[in-house]
Order: C-alpha cells, then structure tokens, then sequence
C-alpha cells in the first residue's frame, strides 16, 4: 500500500477510468496472508540470498523461482501438494488428495 498507490492523482485516474478501487487496511497483511506469505518466501529465498549482475538476470532468476515455487515445491498448507497440482485438478485445500498425482514437468517449458 505504497503512496505511489493511493495518491489522489492516481486514485482519481483510476476512477475516470472505471476502475473500483480495493486496498487493505494499512497493517492488515492477514486480509491477503497468502499473497504475503508468497512475497516473503521469495525475498527471503531468492531475492535476498542473490546479487543479479543485471535486471535481465534478476528476471530470470526470479522467474525460475517462482516456477520452482509453484510446480515443484511440495506445501504444508496443501498437504505436500504443488500449488499447480490443486489448480490443474481443480481441487480445493478441503478437497481429498488422490493417492497418486500426475507430474506436471511438462509445465516447465510451457
């Protein structure tokens, strides 16, 4: 919630526009605790850990991490399951995991 975003030249842009605006309340990180958590992981496993010899490499890099994130790294929260598992099957956290999920390497390069 940076100035930048609520400033009133920005947010009047926004209504001429048609926009509806929605932000959270300032200090209200549990409003969105997953996108949070998200952002954390990443500064603090990839963005901290690194020095990028350039904004193409930071891209890179930082693209790499979260396709990492989604399509290969097991989460607690989803019982040991990728994010992208539960997508593409269409399941919910609640949801009853099958005993044996299809690989999704094949993402990789899609």
């Amino acid at each position: 919630q940076g100035s930048h975003f609520t400033s009133p030249r920005y947010t009047e842009l926004l209504k001429e526009a048609g926009v509806q605006i929605s932000m959270d309340g300032k200090g209200r990180a549990l409003d969105n605790i997953f996108t949070e958590r998200f952002w954390r992981t990443l500064k603090y496993e990839e963005v901290d850990t690194k020095e990028y010899a350039s904004p193409r490499e930071a891209r890179m890099e930082i693209g790499g991490f979260i396709q990492r994130y989604h399509h290969e790294r097991p989460h607690q929260s989803l019982r040991y399951h990728t994010p992208a598992e539960i997508y593409l099957e269409g399941m919910k956290p609640s949801d009853p995991i099958p005993v044996k999920t299809k690989c999704l390497s094949h993402l990789a390069t899609a």
